[in-house]
């Protein structure tokens, strides 16, 4: 800080040497506060920001009665004020609670750097829905792309180069394969992106098969599956795109195919009480659910070395 001497504030010495882009810098680095009236969502943003869920109810009450406790990150907008890039839900939790000013951290980014840190911001929030997820990874795929940088999710290379997948896998708790099916989300029609985000339709058949049939065939599958109450099973799934690819999924194909029986599926719980004393009780339900994956895996593929023998 600069010092004072009898009243007088004197100019470090290092300031003088500084370009006035420097000294801007420094000024905009600093937490403003700025009327929220000049504070707009970022235009890309993927994320709802709206939909109630217990966290976002905790910070409106924290926001109610003490503010805004960590400043927004915003950049320029072109129109005038500024975009957000990170703060989006406190921005609006503020508004929900009449707040009329907003803290920010105003810095300059391009639209590829905001893209990245528009999703990165989020990404690993436990309560994200995988239509949310969908969008920001391609969101982010999209802006690496524009930087150059490699988005083959398809083919790897070797040597030590990173795909776009691994290279996000590495800031997020999906693996590189789950990042996949969540940017082949973004093939599905949007009502079949809502049964996935609902439930009622499955999360792998959705990513891995669904996604590869054309808009038509999926239309028609969503009537079938509203019309009959149903949803597609792994291998229906799997049959309904290998009959695409080939051409031969007509409409009275896919009501043959939806009109199968299923096996019963079978269902395993675990009370919560039972998982608990094996993992600290830092883990998250997702943190559990990855370890015990592991562990099947490894013992899935024990037995199989055992019986070929």
């Amino acid at each position: 800080m600069a010092s004072k001497l009898s009243g007088i504030e004197l100019t470090r010495y290092d300031d003088l040497f500084k370009t006035d882009a420097e000294r801007e810098a420094d000024r905009q680095e600093r937490i403003q506060i700025v009327p929220a009236a000049e504070v707009f969502p970022y235009s890309r943003q993927p994320y709802t920001i709206d939909r109630p869920t217990p966290d976002l109810v905790r910070l409106m009450d924290s926001i109610e009665h003490i503010g805004i406790a960590e400043p927004l990150i915003v950049r320029p907008r072109d129109a005038g004020g500024y975009e957000i890039i990170s703060g989006h839900r406190r921005d609006y939790c503020a508004k929900a609670v009449g707040l009329d000013t907003r803290p920010v951290i105003v810095r300059n980014y391009s639209d590829e750097e905001a893209d990245i840190l528009v999703v990165d911001y989020n990404i690993n929030r436990e309560d994200l829905l995988p239509s949310e997820k969908a969008k920001a990874y391609k969101l982010k795929l999209d802006a690496m792309k524009r930087q150059g940088q490699r988005t083959d999710l398809t083919s790897r290379q070797l040597g030590t180069k990173l795909r776009a997948d691994e290279i996000l896998a590495e800031k997020a708790e999906d693996s590189a394969r789950q990042i996949q099916r969540y940017v082949r989300l973004n093939k599905l029609i949007p009502p079949l992106l809502d049964a996935v985000d609902a439930g009622t339709l499955k999360f792998v058949p959705a990513a891995d098969f669904l996604s590869h049939l054309s808009e038509k065939e999926q239309t028609y599958l969503l009537l079938v599956m509203e019309r009959d109450e149903v949803s597609p099973s792994l291998g229906q799934a799997q049959r309904l795109k290998q009959l695409s690819g080939e051409g031969k999924l007509e409409n009275n194909i896919i009501d043959l195919i939806m009109r199968e029986e299923k096996p019963l599926e079978r269902k395993v719980t675990i009370r919560n009480d039972r998982l608990q004393k094996y993992f600290p009780a830092s883990y998250t339900p997702k943190q559990m659910e990855d370890v015990i994956i592991k562990l099947l895996e490894g013992w899935h593929r024990k037995r199989q070395q055992e019986q070929s023998r």
